[in-house]
């Protein structure tokens, strides 16, 4: 069965609410491929590695995380992008990108996601007074250590985390997937055992140390690898369209 790609982009548009949310990139249809689709293709990152994935999958468009076109970048189309839209364009595939509306959606988010990976009950969010704050706040079923933690966090994700380990057991949890070190204070003062994230910085881990907490930075890529794939569950069933979701693995 396939479905217009028009429709695809409204209702993907709609359910993530990308019009009312400020980002760094376009959200929504960035290339524009052929006009019906029958199958997607998602993944975190439209590298070229996911490009020819889906050019040999037969894709009619590539859903992912991290598109193109982001603020500040060189607009020139040369090299490595040229490359890019030119695998898409050769292929008439269309390329769809959402980043913080996926970040931020209640059900396919990747921080909702990567809680019900974790086994992580959700509270609310990260800052309480900032109903768009990115991160989120929630609690383990039962204490546990910060090894024991980091242990389910590597049987999860399927790598080995970087711990900063506290000195107290994890019962609340702050977290933000992707590259979300720079909230850990925020975490701190909600008065979390432990901070997750994606990536960590020089200042990161001074701040887990100095206030008792714990800290696991478990990969950009890793903690981002669910959203896209719940998106893309969620389209295929509403219009009943393949759904592949290709893995190209990324130690960052």
């Amino acid at each position: 069965m396939a479905i217009a790609l028009n429709t695809l982009v409204e209702e993907a548009d709609r359910y993530l609410n990308a019009s009312r949310i400020q980002d760094y990139c376009p959200n929504g249809l960035q290339v524009e491929g052929r006009p019906q689709v029958s199958r997607i293709v998602t993944g975190v990152t439209a590298s070229q590695a996911l490009l020819d994935a889906a050019v040999e999958a037969e894709a009619d468009v590539v859903l992912v995380h991290h598109g193109y076109f982001w603020k500040g970048e060189n607009p020139c189309v040369v090299g490595m992008k040229q490359r890019r839209l030119k695998a898409l364009l050769a292929n008439d595939i269309s390329l769809l990108a959402y980043h913080l509306p996926l970040d931020l959606h209640p059900e396919v988010g990747n921080n909702v996601q990567l809680a019900r990976q974790l086994d992580i009950i959700v509270e609310g969010p990260l800052e309480p007074d900032n109903p768009r704050t990115v991160g989120l706040i929630g609690s383990l079923a039962e204490p546990m250590t910060a090894r024991d933690f980091a242990r389910r966090v590597r049987e999860v994700l399927g790598r080995e985390p970087l711990l900063v380990e506290g000195d107290r057991m994890i019962s609340r949890i702050g977290w933000c997937t992707g590259g979300g070190q720079g909230y850990i204070d925020q975490a701190i003062a909600a008065g979390v055992d432990a901070y997750l994230t994606g990536e960590v910085s020089e200042q990161t881990v001074h701040s887990a140390r100095e206030n008792g907490v714990s800290f696991i930075a478990a990969g950009h890529h890793a903690t981002e690898r669910y959203g896209v794939q719940a998106l893309g569950d969620y389209l295929a069933k509403r219009f009943a369209i393949e759904h592949l979701f290709i893995d190209c693995a990324n130690p960052a």
